[in-house]
């Protein structure tokens, strides 16, 4: 197999079958992004992907699931992507599930009859960060899209069949934004109405634009109770029906983990009394966050 470094992939696909499909990231302007800062976009040839394809099938042929990496998979040629799920499905006969990350701008230069075909070809899962529902968050963090964007690109994927799971980051208003972040992230993603939600909270990274902003005194960080203030906010807001709810990622405070709506108020019962009551609920020390 042959990979460039960084590999990123979603918590979800630690059991997966990673395939290089493209390298970097095709937008790679996001603020508070550090994952491919330092490399180079650009799709790898079918012939590059295909030869993985067969080394990876001589060793372990029980493949189950393949996460297409890196940063955006859908910036391949539909024709070729086609003609890629097609051969996974064939080279390994247990496979049920394929994904990839997907970037709104992605999915919007994908015609609605494209993603269908790729859904019928067997690709099930996209992971899209929403981050913000906030225009001006959006735009602060070079984004690449408006909330109006943000909330077609992710119809679009649904409607064509696919299984969405976004994230939506806590703290990435900062202080100045906190109320606004929340409340319109709330409103998005009411919009969009996802199969997954996770909200991750805000680490800054070294060397990206936000880590500078922070280090000039520009972008004030919430602290651990504003954070949860903050997430509460945004679950008071939500009014999804049966969207899987994941608030424990390494970066989070507080684990938290539910169905939306039906699980929403215990949630915001555990924030309250979190916030009510410091110390009563213990939180994850910045020293034990991560991405």
């Amino acid at each position: 197999m042959q990979y460039e470094p960084p590999l990123f992939r979603p918590p979800s696909e630690a059991s997966s079958l990673i395939l290089q499909v493209t390298l970097g990231c095709s937008h790679n302007a996001c603020a508070f992004c550090g994952m491919y800062k330092g490399k180079k976009f650009r799709p790898r040839t079918l012939a590059e992907v295909m030869a993985d394809v067969e080394e990876a099938a001589r060793f372990c042929p029980e493949v189950r699931r393949i996460f297409l990496a890196d940063g955006n998979a859908l910036t391949m040629d539909t024709q070729e992507l086609l003609r890629l799920l097609q051969h996974l499905h064939q080279t390994f006969p247990e496979l049920e599930r394929v994904s990839c990350y997907a970037g709104p701008l992605d999915l919007l230069k994908k015609e609605p009859e494209e993603l269908r075909e790729l859904r019928k070809a067997g690709l099930k899962l996209l992971y899209l960060g929403v981050e913000s529902g906030s225009d001006l968050v959006l735009k602060k963090m070079h984004k690449g899209v408006n909330a109006a964007e943000m909330v077609r690109a992710c119809r679009r994927a649904l409607d064509a069949g696919f299984e969405l799971s976004v994230t939506v980051i806590t703290g990435l208003g900062g202080k100045e934004l906190s109320r606004e972040h929340a409340r319109a992230t709330a409103s998005v993603i009411n919009a969009i109405n996802p199969t997954y939600l996770a909200a991750l909270t805000l680490i800054v990274v070294p060397n990206t634009p936000l880590y500078r902003q922070v280090q000039e005194g520009k972008f004030s960080l919430l602290n651990p109770q504003e954070s949860l203030q903050e997430l509460k906010w945004l679950l008071a807001g939500l009014e999804v029906d049966n969207c899987i709810f994941r608030c424990n990622h390494a970066s989070n405070y507080l684990p938290l983990r539910g169905t939306l709506k039906r699980d929403r108020e215990k949630l915001i019962g555990i924030l309250e009394e979190a916030l009510r009551e410091p110390g009563s609920v213990s939180l994850r020390p910045d020293y034990a966050r991560g991405l």
